[in-house]
This record gives C-alpha cells, sequence and structure tokens, in this order.
C-alpha cells in the first residue's frame, strides 16, 4: 500500500496514541473530532492575511532578509519508499505561510498561539519537516520550493490590551521565534519507525494515555454479552 500521511497526523495523532494513527491510516477511522474554538481560525486567518507580502524583518527580528510569498498552500510528496520496507508512503498537507529569502532559498514557518515551550516544539518539528520534505521532493505537478533552510515555529502569547476608542479594543502579543532543525535524515528514519508500524498486520496496543481508546475500553466493559 501507499499509504497517504498528512503533517498532522504525525504531530499529534502518532504522538498520542500509535493504535489512533494505524486505524485512521490502515482502516480510515478517525478519533472522534473536537471542535476548535472559532476564534483560532480568525487569529490564524488575520496574521496570514497581515504578513503576506511582508518583509520578514516584521515577522522577527531572528530570520534573514526575505518576504512571505506563500500561504495556506497543499503540497504532496513524492512516493517515500525505505529500503526493506513492503508499504510505501507520501506527505499531503497544508501549511501556513511559505518564506522566500533573498539567497534564493525558502523558510517553512507555523503560527501558534500561546506560550512556547520545549516539549512542544518539539513535536511540531515533524509537521515543519513533513512540509519540507513535500516542498523539495514534490509529487508532479506539485509546489516544488527548493532548497528550504529554515523552518520554524512563530509564538503568538497575548500579554496585554491597548484601546484607541469606546467601540475598540486590541490585543497586544508578545512573538517568539522557535527555530526547527531540517534534518532530512532524521525525518526519513522517523517514517521508517512509521512504516512498521502501518506494516503490521495487526494496530498496536492503545497508549495508557488515550483518552479515546480508554472510552471504548470501558464502553465494552458496560456492554451485555
Amino acid at each position: 500500500m501507499n499509504f497517504k500521511l498528512s503533517p498532522s497526523d504525525l504531530t499529534f495523532t502518532y504522538s498520542g496514541c500509535k493504535r489512533c494513527f494505524y486505524m485512521k491510516v490502515v482502516h480510515g477511522i478517525t478519533q472522534p473530532s473536537i471542535p476548535i474554538p472559532s476564534v483560532f481560525s480568525t487569529i490564524a486567518g488575520l496574521l496570514k492575511n497581515h504578513y503576506t507580502e511582508k518583509r520578514t524583518g516584521e515577522l522577527h527580528i531572528a530570520l534573514p532578509p526575505g518576504k512571505v510569498t506563500h500561504g495556506e498552500k497543499f503540497v504532496k510528496s513524492q512516493t517515500i519508499r525505505i529500503p526493506g520496507q513492503e508499504n510505501t508512503c507520501y506527505i499531503s498537507g497544508r501549511f501556513d505561510i511559505v518564506v522566500s529569502f533573498d539567497d534564493k532559498t525558502y523558510g517553512v514557518i507555523d503560527f501558534k498561539t500561546g506560550n512556547p515551550d520545549g516539549e512542544s516544539s518539539a513535536m511540531y518539528s515533524r509537521q515543519l519537516q513533513a512540509y519540507a520534505y513535500a516542498l523539495e521532493h514534490p509529487a508532479l505537478n506539485s509546489l516544488n520550493l527548493s532548497p528550504i533552510t529554515k523552518l520554524g515555529l512563530l509564538y503568538f502569547h497575548p500579554d496585554g490590551v491597548s484601546q484607541n476608542n469606546p467601540e475598540h479594543l486590541s490585543y497586544d502579543a508578545n512573538i517568539a521565534w522557535i527555530e526547527v532543525d531540517n534534518n532530512e535524515q532524521s525525518f526519513l528514519q522517523f517514517i521508517e519507525e512509521v512504516l512498521n508500524v502501518l506494516d503490521s498486520p495487526e494496530p498496536p496496543e492503545c497508549s495508557p494515555e488515550c483518552r479515546w481508546c480508554g472510552y471504548v475500553a470501558k464502553m465494552k466493559d458496560l456492554t451485555p454479552e
């Protein structure tokens, strides 16, 4: 099989519960969706619109000179074949923004609302590396941008409010740049691990922390024979 892998599933579902990841990718059975407050989608949309065509200096001073040139574009990679693996996979998803640097290289950036921390930033690195791999190894007729020299997260953490008139209030935010290594070899090693899970004829054990698996188990216990 040629499995479709989304960067978000590699980030959240795989890290949260390998059994749930297996059931989604192999059998198309997804976890119940949890509604996300629309305010977060609104904030993300406003940020992307605000930074479109902006110079990188307006994003963060740590970024090399360049300009935001691509926003919310779909990517799809070539088929990924790992030696010794019978099945293959490909990456398919949509990034937040891509920056074109003045030196003809590119950077992939994800927007996050909240305070940065090391654990979540490390988890998001898989998502960014997946986008980078798809851009540098695109499927036919898919977006092709190479080389990718910067990956990172822009965190916006509200830390105050300002008000110019009685009918309009603005939130002020601290902006933090967290850079992520773009290591293709490490990413492909991770993909090999993922394919080892998907190649199994049976799904892996549930994660002890998985609330969905726990819920299903309790329902089975309550179901009459």
